[in-house]
Parts: C-alpha cells; structure tokens; sequence
C-alpha cells in the first residue's frame, strides 16, 4: 500500500491506495478539491461540512448521468439536472441551517 499526502481546501490529509493507483486518487483529489472550493469561494454555502455535502450530491448525479445514460438522468436536458440539482441545495441549506446553530 502507498501513502498519499494531499489537500483539500487546504487540510492535508494522508491517504492509502494500491501500487499505480495513486495518479487516479491524485486526480480525483484535484476534482473534489476544486468542486469543494468553488462552493465555498462562492460565498453561498458555510461550513466545511456543508460544502463536502454538496460537493457530494453534485459529484454523485454527475456519475450517475454519465453510469446510467438509460436512467433517470438520461432524458433530461443539463438545464433540468442544473435546475434539480439547485433545488437539492435549498432543500440540503434549509435542513442544514437549523444544524449549524446549534454550535
């Protein structure tokens, strides 16, 4: 197993992989930390928790629309999957506003 120092918005973190796996984590690292910081420099979600949530939902209906392009995904148009995809964060702020005042 390799260990792989990387950052994502700026916390390092170790990670594990197998031999000649470490450029895809590499890559995948890179992908997720710009979709993590794109989100917090927009000023419009708080939180590192918040942010890894979203950055979640948006990197998990880009796999599925391009894993499935017969499912659900498949005959809607980027402005619909844009527009759902909008709609999960005012449901996601709404739930996880309440959260974040408590601490």
């Amino acid at each position: 197993m390799i260990h792989l120092d990387v950052t994502i918005m700026g916390t390092p973190y170790r990670l594990v992989c197998k031999e000649g796996e470490q450029a895809t984590l590499k890559e995948a690292v890179a992908y997720l930390d710009a979709k993590m910081t794109a989100l917090r420099d927009s000023g419009k979600v708080k939180g590192n928790d918040r942010i890894a949530v979203m950055a979640a939902i948006s990197v998990a209906a880009e796999f599925l629309s391009v894993k499935s392009p017969q499912g659900p995904l498949s005959d809607m148009s980027i402005l619909e999957v844009k527009q759902k995809l909008s709609a999960m964060h005012t449901v996601l702020d709404s739930a996880l506003t309440p959260q974040e005042n408590l601490f």
